[in-house]
């Protein structure tokens, strides 16, 4: 269930602020959010599995207090994210 190294890889070189950054608020967003997609499909396939649920939603509760904190800091910052990721439409 947990993203590859591969695709992590990549999706901390797409998103990252400078070189070697793993710790911004935009790449650990992007992880979260191909964490919560897979869980969802997970979730999709094995509707009685309530501890992948648990998982699911601690994950959407930590991206959701990521957001607010990018929302604060650097507005514009947080349009582009959410523009690139696809997320509030």
């Amino acid at each position: 269930m947990a993203i590859s190294k591969e695709k992590k890889a990549q999706i901390i070189e797409e998103y990252a602020t400078h070189e070697g950054d793993t710790g911004s608020p935009e790449v650990q967003i992007a992880l979260l959010t191909a964490d919560i997609n897979e869980l969802n499909e997970h979730a999709r396939l094995h509707p009685k599995d309530h501890h992948s649920y648990r998982g699911l939603f601690k994950k959407i509760g930590h991206r959701r207090n990521l957001i607010a904190y990018l929302r604060k800091s650097d507005f514009s910052r947080y349009r582009s994210l959410i523009e690139r990721l696809g997320l509030r439409r």
